[in-house]
């Protein structure tokens, strides 16, 4: 092959085997070797107008970072998108780079983007192997701000803020932090101890962290106001699931894909020497198509269950990113499309032994852009399953709001803020799953850069 031709084709990441994985928890995709992506980076034209940079929510100097690697300046490459993200390696790994940053490729005018997520990932990876520290921070500037939230959308805010000189503490509800990152996305797609890196990174840079504190019940907003606080970053993510409000929904063996999730990554349910086991049935029904529905199932798999994900439009519309579903597929997990749960059934014992389902037939586009499915007369049907797991998103909790006065809320429950994520409560702002219900990571992220950007404004009244 030519160098021309090169130019268009991506240079192929490995993977570990479907029938090797699907057995274990290990990290499925196992990135570049410095030699790959030094070839794949020097792919990129550099583009003196950068799309690329355009599609990524925060906005990382794309062009810039991939130079570095491109010339074998890894520090380079590290240092520019430590300019712009907290996270690279989280980055690198879960965002929708082909939707974002990648479809904006010039490149894809005449073949494959560039891998830009895959280059992100080798980067902080490198760092991290070589014990380089995310570093920049200006002298204190005498402002106190608390986060609440230790998920994707308050690390990044307490980052920004951290560099900028301000004091800032995180609240988590939970005894590790990460939030989704840790207790919703599974180890095989984000190694825990990535996580835990990117943490120590902030850590080191000055952020103070304090885990099992629910902010609403140990400690509420106007309680730290009174300790010093002076803004806030609201980052409590969407934990509250959504259920189809059909029949069966009580019996043993449904599961909300937030537990499920939970119980296996945050309270090692897949591990033997743990005392938190999950009851899973020989056949599970996984129900909806998003990125949630496709880690609920390949869990599930690895759980040593047989797996169908029940979706009610077709392939093509699947909200989950298109790697996943290749995962998915590549590990034995069955897709039954066009097909809406009515009921699911159960046995004397109180135990799912199957679901009523109906087929679907797809219609007009609805406001999503998507066609709207709706029910065939007469296409009932019995799929046999023993367990369901319910992926269908999730809605915010509304505790803080409950006990915060003034801050509004929308009649569903995500609250209420203006352009640079200020809320009714011109100290506190906000973002993330907590304002937009269920959404990805980056724009998780993408809010926290815009409330830093906004706290940063308000205290120092620029």
């Amino acid at each position: 092959m030519d160098n021309k031709s090169q130019r268009f084709q991506k240079v192929p990441v490995a993977e570990l085997d479907p029938e090797v994985r699907k057995n274990n928890f290990q990290e499925v995709c196992l990135g570049y070797t410095k030699a790959e992506a030094i070839k794949e980076a020097q792919r990129c034209l550099q583009c003196k107008v950068a799309r690329c940079r355009k599609g990524c929510p925060v906005a990382i100097d794309i062009p810039k970072f991939i130079h570095g690697l491109a010339n074998e300046n890894f520090k380079e490459a590290i240092e520019s998108l430590w300019e712009d993200t907290s996270l690279p390696a989280i980055c690198g790994r879960v965002c929708p780079q082909e939707k974002q940053c990648e479809k904006n490729c010039v490149l894809t005018n005449r073949g494959d983007s560039v891998s830009i997520g895959k280059l992100e990932r080798f980067a902080a990876d490198y760092a991290r192997e070589q014990g380089w520290r995310l570093e920049g921070k200006k002298p204190a500037n005498g402002h106190k701000v608390a986060i609440v939230g230790g998920g994707p959308g308050g690390l990044t805010c307490a980052g920004e803020l951290v560099k900028e000189g301000f004091e800032v503490h995180v609240f988590e509800a939970l005894q590790r932090l990460g939030g989704v990152l840790i207790y919703g996305i599974p180890s095989f797609r984000l190694p825990d101890d990535v996580v835990e890196a990117e943490v120590e990174n902030l850590k080191a840079l000055g952020v103070h962290f304090e885990t099992n504190v629910i902010i609403g019940r140990t400690v509420t907003i106007d309680q730290l106001k009174e300790e010093g606080f002076e803004a806030f970053f609201v980052s409590s993510g969407a934990g509250l699931p959504k259920f189809l409000n059909i029949p069966g929904e009580n019996l043993n063996g449904v599961f909300s894909a937030n537990e499920f999730l939970t119980r296996a990554n945050l309270m090692r349910a897949n591990d033997q020497n743990y005392d938190t086991p999950i009851k899973l049935g020989k056949k599970v029904s996984v129900i909806g198509g998003g990125n949630v529905a496709m880690d609920a199932a390949r869990v599930a798999k690895r759980l040593g269950s047989d797996v169908t994900i029940v979706y009610r439009r077709d392939q093509d519309s699947l909200p989950a990113r298109a790697e996943e579903v290749h995962h998915a597929i590549e590990e034995g997990i069955h897709f039954a499309y066009l097909t809406n749960p009515k009921e699911i059934l159960g046995n004397d014992q109180g135990w799912v032994e199957a679901m009523k389902c109906i087929k679907m037939e797809l219609g007009q586009a609805d406001a999503s852009g998507r066609r709207r499915p709706s029910p065939i007369e007469g296409s009932e049907f019995i799929l046999e399953t023993d367990s369901v797991i319910m992926a269908l998103g999730t809605s915010p909790n509304p505790l803080i709001a409950m006990t915060t006065e003034g801050l509004e809320t929308e009649d569903w429950g995500g609250i209420v803020v203006e352009e640079m994520g200020q809320t009714s409560r011109e100290e506190v702002f906000a973002g993330g799953d907590a304002v937009t219900g269920a959404a990805t990571v980056i724009l998780a992220m993408s809010s926290g850069k815009i409330g830093a950007q906004g706290i940063k404004n308000y205290l120092l009244k620029e």
